[in-house]
Formats: C-alpha cells, sequence, structure tokens
C-alpha cells in the first residue's frame, strides 16, 4: 500500500533532529560508582527544592548567608562530593551541584577568599540558581580562611591551594557533569573574587583550555609582594606608640579625603571617581597643638603617608607594590593594626621562613623579600601576562576592582592589566580582556559606591554572542533597596556626568576618556 508523506512532515523531522535535545539526568545515586583517576565519591545526594542547609564545621564559618540566593529558594539538584588524591599528600574536597532539571548545558566554577580551606557554599547558589552545574573546591586543606598554618612541612598542600586544586577540580566536575547528563558542558565559566580572582587568572596562565570566560574580581594574584605590603602597612603604624592611628580617626582621614577630591568628577556625591587623580596629603588635617579626635599628630600622618604611598625596596627604591588610595579609609581596620595581617603573616611563618613564632616586624623588605620571591617562583602568585593560548582559543576575561578596596591596592589591578597590554599589545587585547574599575567599592562589594553588577550575564554575553561590554550597569544598595545607579566603563574610561539629570541614575552618564 503506497504511503503518502506531508513535504511538512519531513521539514519539522528535520527540525527535531537540528534542535537541541534537553539532558536527561541519570539517577543522582548512580554516580555513587562513578571511576575517576585519583578521585572517590564520598556523596551522592538528591536535594529537593529549598532543603539545602550548609554544612556546619567546627572552627570554619561556612557564612549562613548565601550570596543572593537564601537555601530556601534552591532548585532541586544532585549534590556530588568528591575526594581528590593527585599528589600523596594531597586531600582536596569538591563539591560538584547540578540541577535536576532545567539544566542550562554550562558549567560554572567559583572561587575562594584567603587562604580558602571551606567550599564556597554560599557563591554556589546563584549559578545554581541559574540552571548551571556548579563546583567549588577546599583547595586541599581545612581551616579558617584567614589560616595557612596547613603548609608548613606540606609543599604538596601548598600547590594544591597555588593552583593544583581548582584545576583537579574543574576537570573532574566536568566528567561528573557529563556522567550525569550525558553529555559535556557547551561553556565553562570562572567566577571568583579576591583569592578567587587570583585562581581566576593562574587558570587563564596555566590552564587556558578549563574556561571559555573568566570572572576575576579584585585579584590577589601578586600574592608575595601583596603579603609583604599588608605587613608594611601594619610596621608604619605599629612603628611606635605615636603612630598607631585608632579607627576612631578612620572617618576623620575618609571625611578629609573626600572633601579634597570628591568633586573632582564633576559630581560631589560622597565616592572618588578616580582616586589615582587625588592629591590628598594627610598632613592637611595634622593637629596644631595637642592630639585631638579630629586631626593626625605628626607621627599619625607620617604613618597615614605610607599606607597611601607605594611599598619600595629600602634599598634599591624598585617598587613591591602599589599603597591604597585615598577613599579607602574606612576599611583600615584590616589592614593596619596588630591584628591586621593574619593572612599575610601566614605566607612568611609557614611557607617561607617554615617558623610559626616568626614576627612580622622583622621583615626586610629587601633581603626577605627577595627570599620570598624566590621560594614562590610563581607557584602562588599569578602575574604571567602572556594570554595568548586563553585568549587564542576565544577566552573571555572579565576582571573588576574597586577603586576603594583596603586590602588590595587597586593599582595592582590596573597594573596587571598594563602588563598584559604591554606584552600582547592593545590590538590582541581589545576583543579578549576588559578591565572595570568600581569608584567607591571595596573589597569585591561594599561602599558607598555602586558594587552590585550582574558579572555572569555580562560574560555569558560576551563569550557567547561575542557581546563586548562597553558599559556595565552597577547599583548601590540601602536597606535592600536600589538608590544609585552608575555605568561602569572599561578601563581607563570613566564614567561622566552629562550635566543634567539626577547623579543617582545612570542615564545620565557616558563613558569618555578622562580630562
Amino acid at each position: 500500500m503506497k504511503k503518502n508523506f506531508s513535504p511538512w512532515i519531513v521539514i519539522l523531522s528535520a527540525i527535531c533532529l537540528c534542535l537541541p535535545r534537553a539532558a536527561a539526568a541519570k539517577p543522582c545515586e548512580s554516580l555513587a560508582s562513578l571511576a575517576l583517576p585519583d578521585t572517590t565519591i564520598m556523596l551522592t545526594q538528591d536535594v529537593p527544592a529549598g532543603a539545602f542547609t550548609l554544612p556546619a564545621k567546627p572552627g570554619i564559618n561556612p557564612m549562613a548567608a548565601l550570596e543572593g540566593v537564601a537555601p530556601k529558594d534552591l532548585p532541586a539538584f544532585c549534590r556530588v562530593a568528591i575526594r581528590l588524591k593527585p599528589s600523596s599528600d594531597s586531600d582536596i574536597k569538591v563539591e560538584v551541584w547540578m540541577p535536576a532539571a532545567g539544566w542550562n548545558g554550562k558549567f560554572m566554577a567559583v572561587g575562594n577568599g584567603g587562604w580558602a580551606g571551606t567550599i564556597s557554599y554560599q557563591l554556589m547558589a546563584e549559578p545554581l540558581s541559574r540552571g548551571y552545574a556548579t563546583a567549588s573546591t577546599d583547595t586541599g586543606h581545612e581551616g579558617d580562611t584567614g589560616g595557612g598554618r596547613f603548609a608548613q612541612g606540606h609543599p604538596e598542600k601548598v600547590t594544591d591551594f597555588a593552583y593544583r586544586a581548582v584545576h583537579e577540580m574543574t576537570v573532574k566536575a566536568k566528567a561528573v557533569i557529563a556522567a550525569y547528563y550525558g553529555q559535556n558542558p557547551k561553556r565553562s565559566y570562572w567566577n571568583g573574587c579576591s583569592t578567587g580572582g587570583k585562581q581566576g587568572l593562574k587558570e587563564a596562565q596555566r590552564f587556558p583550555e578549563d574556561f571559555d570566560g573568566i570572572v576575576a574580581g579584585a585579584p590577589a594574584n601578586h600574592w608575595v609582594h601583596l603579603s609583604a605590603s599588608s605587613l608594611w602597612f601594619s610596621q608604619a603604624v605599629l612603628a611606635t606608640e605615636a603612630s598607631f592611628i585608632p579607627a576612631s580617626k578612620f572617618p576623620v582621614i575618609h571625611r578629609a579625603a573626600l572633601a579634597a577630591c570628591d568633586a573632582r568628577d564633576g559630581v560631589k556625591d560622597g565616592v572618588i571617581g578616580n582616586p589615582q587623580r587625588c592629591t590628598f596629603d594627610p598632613q592637611e588635617i595634622e593637629c596644631t597643638g595637642v592630639d585631638g579626635p579630629d586631626c593626625l599628630t605628626a607621627a599619625q600622618v607620617v604613618a597615614a603617608r605610607k599606607i597611601y604611598g607605594p611599598i619600595t625596596n629600602p634599598r634599591t627604591k624598585a617598587l613591591i607594590f602599589p599603597g591604597l588610595l585615598p577613599g579607602s579609609e574606612l576599611g583600615w581596620a584590616v589592614v593596619a593594626g596588630p591584628q591586621a595581617v593574619p593572612i599575610a603573616a601566614d605566607y612568611f611563618k609557614y611557607v617561607v621562613f617554615k617558623n610559626p613564632d616568626w614576627d612580622f616586624q622583622t621583615f626586610d623588605f629587601d633581603k626577605d623579600l627577595a627570599l620570598a620571591d624566590r621560594t614562590d617562583d610563581g607557584l602562588i602568585a599569578a602575574t604571567d601576562p602572556n594570554l595568548r593560548e586563553f585568549f587564542g582559543h576565544g577566552g573571555k576575561l572579565l576582571q573588576y576592582h574597586g577603586w576603594s578596596d583596603p586590602l588590595i591596592s587597586p593599582v595592582n589591578s590596573v597594573n596587571y592589566y598594563s602588563s598584559v597590554m604591554d606584552a600582547m599589545g592593545a590590538a590582541a587585547v581589545k576583543d579578549s580582556y576588559r578591565l572595570f574599575m568600581m569608584p567607591g567599592m571595596n573589597h569585591c562589594s561594599g561602599g558607598d559606591g555602586p558594587d552590585h553588577f550582574d558579572s555572569i550575564e555580562v560574560i555569558e554575553q560576551w563569550v557567547e554572542q561575542g557581546k563586548a561590554p562597553e558599559q556595565i550597569i552597577a547599583s548601590h544598595l540601602r536597606d535592600g533597596k536600589v538608590d544609585r545607579t552608575r555605568p561602569l566603563c572599561p578601563y581607563p574610561q570613566v564614567a561622566a556626568y552629562t550635566g543634567t539629570g539626577s547623579t543617582d541614575d545612570s542615564k545620565n552618564f557616558v563613558c569618555a576618556s578622562e580630562k
């Protein structure tokens, strides 16, 4: 019997064959038998929507508030905990979360802070809620993010922290994702700030094929010299009893810096647009007589100048690390005091000098720094400007940094960006790497300037649609509500006020070269 086939049936069939198929996930528990090199599957768990609770570990702050997404709002997902042992002294813990339904076909890994030591559960929530499979690692040790005690006598664990844990996590997470959905992720992204920013740059430099897009905020990439800068600041304020600046005076210095520089960008809004152009000298508020709550003593002026000034080698005068900038003063308590140096001091105690009793006040910024540079030799630091392989396969790098950062000088980001431009040339960089400086933002978030923007959407559009960010709209929240928006501009452009309309509305600004 002859059958008549409608041409529409043929066309529709062809269309169906060409459309991407939604990934059909396997049962989560089936992953318990997955065999991967140097890997032990510790847990496979179906987590119902809204049912995830943060694991509590003694001595570790799990950061109970998730970033942007509360545990009750998470979708159902397959949770896989794995342990990696790429060396005889490695013990790298990783978690991989995969949406039970609605996977977008992509993977996003998230970074750590400080010395890591815990899974970044709070940062995994956002990509998971957007349909991403996501992963995080403790980088091979457990402990407080401010502590580096694990490093002494464990060079393999230092290597894990430096770069190996993130790379191994990425490789194994992709394998777990492929086993669960039956297909590899079509795109892979990294998103991290501070240590997480350093980890992102390290991936681009050392493992350029791991990710298609990298978001690197306030990167601690110049690890050794950054650590030295923290010692410099604390030595400055602790040099003598008279040089110590009490925290009650930080707002005084901050107000004076704003008075000197806030209006230089044409808008008086409590934010210094480009503090590199600010010429504020703390001597302007030096006490004329006895010490008082609203002025600095002569010794305190000297200490404040050292915080603002570049950190230099006392013998060669070579730059070690840039100083902090005007606008950062409200955060000085975390860098300028007796309790301000644990992350930095631990690096020198446990990695360089291998002496837990080492006193940071004895640090010599010439010979001791030279020893530290030789000890690291590019292990933890991520300063290589050659990103040719990462850019060569279409990789995109989105870097951002707050101009008011009191932990990592924002000039460090400018310097790294400039080093890449110098090494590779503007033509090779402009379509692959953009730096956005954020006026008034502290370390990774917070501050008086707009500090929230959708980095995931920006990097997606750049990688997947070829839409390089010409500007990014950032917002500032007060009591959970947006009270100011402002465009972020690709460095070295700045947001210029058009002269009309509210200065709290991004529509009244344009990105332009600074006059």
